[in-house]
């Protein structure tokens, strides 16, 4: 991992289709590789590729039939504070948890989120949504203490 003292971001845009998860974890995992520690690297693929899921599953593609993938990183104590973020063309209703009985297929996807990231939302505007994620290095590594715990 680098130390690195200024806030830098990357945005790239993939396809609104079901490869656009897999670039978008591809593209943060390559850059982000040497940045970030790898159980937080883990957790950010997961949900950057839950939430390019999300968008392609359930929300319109923005003009030229993509998604907008972003991130974020800002020294924070002794790590990086990241943010990811998915922007879309809108849905009919924002994103929310919703309940999923044990032989449900899919229906999980934000409690995965909520349980990875330090915090989540939803920011909407007359161009479409946008679905985001916090990761606090203070909470790095939560998920393993609490399952260890």
């Amino acid at each position: 991992m680098s130390a690195r003292s200024a806030e830098r971001s990357w945005c790239v845009v993939v396809p609104h289709h079901a490869s656009g998860a897999r670039l978008a974890r591809h593209r943060l995992a390559a850059v982000l590789a040497d940045e970030v520690p790898p159980a937080l690297l883990a957790d950010l693929v997961a949900v950057l590729a839950e939430l390019v899921g999300n968008a392609v599953r359930h929300a319109d593609p923005l003009p030229g039939g993509v998604v907008r993938v972003a991130w974020r990183l800002r020294p924070e104590g002794d790590g990086q504070h990241v943010r990811v973020r998915v922007t879309d063309g809108g849905a009919a209703s924002a994103p929310r948890m919703r309940a999923a009985g044990l032989d449900a297929a899919d229906g999980r996807g934000l409690h995965i989120v909520a349980g990875l990231a330090s915090r989540w939302g939803v920011d909407r505007d007359g161009l479409g949504q946008s679905v985001w994620a916090d990761f606090d290095p203070a909470e790095v590594g939560r998920a393993d203490l609490v399952a260890a715990g």
